[in-house]
């Protein structure tokens, strides 16, 4: 297309054209500025400065803009694959370690040595339902799960992760030290039915909150209950032949 022939479009002729007929004809003819890029450096646009920039100016100004903002993302993305990275590797040990708990109690223990580095975790613990009875020669607090609706409520409906703030009273249940937990993730430990609680706190009340992924949390609580009813199995084994000596005696 020639220049004559540009001039002739935009000739008196074509007054009647309307702003829409000559943005759907750029829309279907992408190559007009390529044939014409002469054009490029006469169109003025507004700069937030206040001073107009030519099309040309502006095309390189929303380039720098979305190069930078693509950077940003990559640095967001190498950031996340960084922190799952570590996620990953203490998660790994932990399980590693669980693999060779033989008691109820070496469960938090191992728990407890697993986060004690974290500087946002401050306390684990884990809490089973049932009756004490239930899970004898253990510091493991065990309360029925009718208690444990009343003072936790639909916190128990959860199949996932609970993080947050928690009320007095679900903070004074979940930990030995609830003036100190600012906020918390609380997981279900499930094989079957409701077996407890995993749960970790944190000083910080916002370092946990409801938009945080828990995906190496879920792992974690998963392979836990798993082991347990291997060593609550285990536990009262050791109770009965504790109690054979005592019996023959």
């Amino acid at each position: 297309m020639s220049n004559k022939e540009v001039n002739a479009e935009v000739s008196p002729q074509a007054a009647s054209i309307q702003e829409t007929d000559v943005i759907e004809y750029l829309k279907t003819h992408p190559e007009f500025f390529v044939q014409h890029d002469y054009l490029l450096n006469e169109l003025k646009i507004p700069h937030a400065s206040g001073a107009a920039i030519s099309l040309g100016e502006r095309q390189v100004q929303v380039f720098r803009e979305h190069r930078d903002e693509l950077k940003n993302k990559l640095n967001e993305l190498i950031s996340i694959a960084h922190e799952n990275d570590a996620h990953f590797e203490k998660t790994k040990r932990l399980l590693l370690n669980l693999l060779e708990v033989k008691s109820l109690d070496e469960i938090e223990m191992v728990v407890n040595e697993a986060f004690k580095n974290d500087a946002n975790i401050d306390f684990s613990s884990i809490l089973l339902f049932g009756k004490p009875s239930d899970y004898p020669v253990s510091e493991v607090k065990v309360i029925s799960i009718d208690e444990a609706r009343g003072q936790l409520g639909g916190i128990l409906d959860h199949t996932r992760a609970v993080c947050g703030q928690f009320r007095d009273e679900e903070r004074a249940c979940l930990f030995p030290n609830p003036e100190e937990v600012g906020s918390a993730a609380v997981i279900p430990l499930r094989n079957g039915e409701l077996l407890g609680l995993f749960c970790l706190g944190s000083r910080d009340a916002k370092h946990f909150d409801s938009s945080m992924g828990s995906l190496f949390l879920s792992y974690i609580s998963d392979f836990i209950s798993r082991i347990l009813p291997n060593l609550l199995l285990a536990a009262k084994r050791q109770q009965v032949e504790d109690s054979v000596p005592s019996l023959l005696e």
